[in-house]
Order: C-alpha cells, then sequence, then structure tokens
C-alpha cells in the first residue's frame, strides 16, 4: 500500500475553536481548551489517519497578537508562523457567531503572501444560521478567491467527517511522520501539564496569567495499575500562591480534583495526583 501524507496548518483567531477541532478529529484530548487569549503556546500536532492517509494538523496560537511586538507576542508569533511554514496548507477558522470582516480580511491578506491554499471554516454555526453566512461567504470569496469553504461545529462534531474528506484530496505519496496508534507530536507528561493548566486558567484567569508554567515531575503507574502523578506549578509572583491556594486551600483542593477527573477520563484509571507550588 503506497502512503500519504498532508500537513495542516490551523489557523483563527483565539476562540475560534482551533484546539476543540483539533481534539474532536484525533478523538483525544491533546490541546488545551481556554477562552482566555493565547491559551496555546506551543505547536503541538494532531494526527488523524485515513485508510492510506495520514493528516498531520498543527494547532497555533490564536493569531490576534500579530500586530504586538512585546516577547510573549514574538514567541507565540514565532510558534504561528512555524506552524505555516511547515504546513502544505492552511485551514483558517472563523467563529461564525463573533465574525469581523476587518480583522479577518487584515489577516488573509497576511497569510496569502505564503502562496499555500486556504480553506475557511465557519465554526459554531450551531449558534447561527447557514443562510446568514451565505452572503458573507460570497463576499470573501468574491475578494479573496478563497480555495474553499466550510460551515462546522466542532463541539457538536457537525460537518467535520466532509471538512476531511476533502482534504484528504490534498495529500501527495510520502511516508508516515507518525505510527498508526500515535495521535501528537507530545508525550503524556506535556499533555497532563497541559490538562493541569487548563484547569488552572477555568478557575482563575481572571487573576493568573497564562503563562504560569507546569512540569509533570513523576508518572508512575503503580502495581495496581493506578497511575501517580506528581505536578509542579511554578510562578513567578509570591502573591499569586495566595491565589492559587484559596482560602483554607479550598482553591488548590477544587483545581487537583477537577484535574485528576480529566486525567482519569482520559486514561480510564484511578490517579493519585500531587501539586506542589514553586516560586521562580
Amino acid at each position: 500500500m503506497k502512503y500519504k501524507i498532508l500537513k495542516i496548518s490551523i489557523v483563527g483567531k483565539t476562540n475560534a475553536g482551533k484546539s476543540t477541532l483539533i481534539n474532536q478529529i484525533v478523538g483525544e484530548k491533546i490541546s488545551i481548551q481556554n477562552k482566555k487569549i493565547n491559551t496555546t503556546q506551543e505547536l503541538i500536532i494532531g494526527v488523524k489517519n485515513i485508510k492510506n492517509t495520514q493528516i498531520l494538523f498543527y494547532d497555533t496560537p490564536g493569531s490576534n497578537f500579530l500586530k504586538n511586538i512585546n516577547n510573549q507576542s514574538k514567541k507565540l508569533k514565532k510558534n504561528l508562523w512555524n506552524g505555516i511554514d511547515e504546513s502544505d496548507l492552511i485551514l483558517y477558522l472563523v467563529d461564525s457567531s463573533l465574525i469581523n470582516m476587518k480583522f479577518l480580511y487584515d489577516q488573509l491578506y497576511k497569510i496569502k503572501e505564503t502562496k499555500k491554499n486556504i480553506i475557511i471554516c465557519f465554526n459554531k454555526t450551531d449558534l447561527i444560521e447557514n443562510k446568514k453566512l451565505l452572503p458573507i461567504i460570497s463576499k470573501i470569496d468574491e475578494d479573496h478567491k478563497i480555495e474553499s469553504f466550510f460551515t462546522i461545529s466542532a463541539k457538536k462534531n457537525i460537518g467535520i467527517d466532509e471538512l476531511l474528506r476533502k482534504l484528504v484530496k490534498f495529500s501527495y505519496f510520502s511516508n508516515w511522520i507518525y505510527t498508526d496508534e500515535e495521535i501528537t507530536n507530545k508525550d503524556d507528561k506535556f499533555i497532563l501539564s497541559e490538562l493541569l493548566r487548563e484547569t488552572i486558567l477555568k478557575y482563575l484567569h481572571k487573576e493568573i496569567p497564562y503563562n504560569i508554567k507546569i512540569i509533570t515531575s513523576t508518572y508512575k503507574t503503580l502495581r495496581n495499575s493506578d497511575i501517580k502523578i506528581k505536578q509542579k506549578i511554578y510562578i513567578n509572583e509570591k502573591r499569586y500562591k495566595k491565589i492559587i491556594l484559596g482560602k483554607n486551600g479550598n482553591m488548590i483542593k477544587k483545581i487537583r480534583e477537577d484535574s485528576q477527573k480529566k486525567i482519569k477520563n482520559i486514561f480510564k484509571k484511578r490517579i493519585h495526583l500531587y501539586l506542589e507550588l514553586v516560586i521562580k
């Protein structure tokens, strides 16, 4: 059997649903989902194998920061363009319920400089009638000559199969990069760290910066098949420690229990999770 491959960068404004889409496609939670801006900071690859074709999806940081010049934005911008440079095709995701045509056009003008095919996906179409999108799609196509348009709901798994059938047509003969059992370029420790970071942002997104660092220092399968996990939460200011701990330690307990539940749902085993706060 001859193998085929396709590399796709998923680009779009923060909260367009990029991570949700990748998680839905690969069938597992590999990328952090949170409404806080630019929660995806590293280049995470989701792997989807369809018969003889392997599709790699590059989950890029939200593109809101492209005009910013601070150090954090420079890092995010580098990760975004690395994903675009590596890819064969760009999948631009738009939140159908919050369409900003000026922002979208600014982004498209910049991305079209890559000379790569662009597919625009209008996500969250469960929140809007498709007929309202038709004149918008017609206008964008008239101005930019986009390869294809799709309307989907990543959360509700609507339109995903149709999108994948289209994407497979762009694949080309090449050896697979990952095995048929791998679904991401990241290991279990990275995914565990991302799950904890997501949980912290869920409860404390207004109080804690999104660039906190999480390290999974221990991941051990015990004799009874339970999993023992130790994670360190690195913070750069002492005041954050009090916020994460909460009154009488209630917040850190809530974070630990929630994160432990998420991990159990993924690994289908009993989890023993231990958290440690470290001030850098």
